[in-house]
């Protein structure tokens, strides 16, 4: 966390109203893939309420084919109006502004029934902040300094009461305070036993994984020991560890108990699309194994500080996450959030104890899920899901395209202008839908026999096809 502060010539594409074969319609979780949901792209939704979670699941996350959304911290945190104060707990109650403890069993029983399972943020590195003093959180809790009644006193905090000064000392990073937060001692039984209360109270209100804040602030054995203590000490979790180069704390060291954000690959990507992105066919080289790496083109944190790409960044950004979604390495997690200028800034609306439902109707947020270029590209990661990248190409500067396997194709076009080239594909002849411009339909590719195509990729644009999403066969190949 961070406080305060994407050969033979087939037809070209075409515009057409086609039909969607059987292929094409979402496959349920009975009938995919290695993981539970029939999807392992996650929808990170910070800052959107219950109500608001509950009903985009229903409408949209669900049909696009998410698998999981993740969700703002939800358990009692300080009062006020900006984004990080959902980052400083002062009980484990789930009243918190993004509300009560009935919307939030509502939204998840929503969720699952459209398919989606809810991945909790889950902040157990610390509480408030030392510099908040004495206060009332957004239940009514009481806390102050070294003491929140009924939960945690001087006992429960590591010894060290400065913050941390310097990043080359493990303990001063594991034991000393991030930013003035008051620092739990994680290594303490009686800590973890909390703590692992808290997580199962969620489990057992059925959500099915957490991502884990600031886990570089807690030995690697002390979540090993915090998750051994949950009900499922096997549920998915998605550690924020951010390496840094000379460092002692690396990421690598907490693959042992899930997966860990890999920000080198949202670092690379800014670096890629502000350039040139013919090297992208290396990425994961110097990098967390794929099976433990979480991706993502931006997180809340980054979004603010600069360090990737954003919102802001327009068609560069959504071909950014049409890049992450298309290409075989970790696991994809989208972003939404809302717009801003003040990067303390909570979302529109809030107020001290209460965050408003969300609405993709407003230009203040910025719904990437129901892009249609996003919805497309969710389908396509899916049916491709297994394969490996293969049949890669680039210009050697801002043109790539690769294969995944038998099953799909993609081409990228990080320029301003369309570009018109043929590809060689291990895909079947046939018509097929391109589900970089949505799953419509609007737009269709034909594969002649052997797997050339023509395509015009546009402006700051892709071309996926894949064979779940045929439109027919290959009528006009030759």
């Amino acid at each position: 966390m961070m406080r305060r502060t994407a050969a033979a010539l087939g037809a070209t594409i075409m515009l057409s109203a086609c039909a969607w074969s059987d292929a094409g319609l979402p496959a349920s979780a009975d009938e995919t893939t290695e993981d539970a949901r029939g999807s392992d792209v996650i929808l990170n939704m910070f800052q959107w309420s219950w109500t608001s979670v509950a009903e985009e699941c229903g409408s949209t996350i669900g049909p696009a084919g998410f698998g999981y959304v993740q969700v703002s911290p939800p358990q009692e945190e300080i009062q006020g109006t900006e984004w990080w104060t959902s980052y400083q707990p002062v009980s484990y109650r789930i009243e918190g502004k993004m509300g009560t403890r009935e919307e939030f069993a509502e939204m998840v029983q929503k969720c699952d029934e459209a398919g989606v399972g809810v991945i909790a943020d889950a902040v157990i590195n610390h509480t408030t902040g030392a510099d908040q003093g004495a206060g009332t959180g957004t239940a009514g809790s009481s806390y102050a300094l070294d003491d929140f009644p009924g939960i945690y006193g001087p006992e429960h905090f590591n010894d060290c009461r400065e913050d941390i000064s310097d990043y080359t000392d493990r303990d001063n990073v594991q034991n000393c305070r991030l930013s003035s937060l008051q620092d739990l001692a994680t290594g303490s039984e009686e800590v973890q036993d909390t703590l692992a209360a808290y997580m199962n109270d969620l489990l057992d209100m059925g959500v099915e994984g957490f991502r884990i804040d600031a886990a570089k602030h807690m030995p690697a054995e002390d979540l090993a020991a915090i998750k051994s203590k949950l009900s499922d000490p096997d549920v998915y979790w998605v550690q924020e560890v951010i390496g840094a180069a000379g460092e002692p704390i690396q990421p690598s060291e907490y693959t042992g108990t899930g997966d860990v954000h890999e920000f080198d690959y949202g670092r690379q990507l800014k670096s890629a699309f502000g350039g040139s992105i013919a090297g992208l066919d290396s990425i994961a080289e110097g990098k967390l194994d794929s099976e433990d790496a979480g991706v993502f083109v931006d997180n809340h944190d980054t979004e603010r500080n600069g360090e990737t790409l954003n919102y802001k960044d327009g068609d560069t950004y959504t071909l950014a996450n049409d890049f992450m979604l298309a290409y075989d390495y970790g696991r994809p997690s989208v972003y939404t959030g809302y717009t801003f200028e003040d990067t303390d800034a909570g979302a529109p609306g809030s107020t001290a104890t209460e965050v408003g439902d969300a609405s993709c109707g407003a230009e203040e947020w910025t719904c990437t899920q129901r892009l249609p270029e996003i919805q497309g590209m969710v389908s396509f990661h899916n049916a491709v899901a297994g394969t490996e990248v293969t049949d890669w190409w680039d210009d050697g500067d801002n043109n790539i395209a690769f294969g995944r396997g038998e099953k799909g194709f993609a081409a990228l076009n990080n320029t301003e202008g369309e570009v018109t080239n043929t590809y060689r594909s291990s895909l079947p002849a046939g018509t097929y839908c391109n589900m970089a411009a949505g799953t419509d339909c609007t737009e269709t590719v034909t594969v002649a026999e052997g797997g050339s195509f023509e395509a015009v990729v546009p402006a700051k644009g892709a071309v996926a096809i894949d064979v779940e999403h045929m439109a027919g066969p290959a009528t006009a190949a030759r």
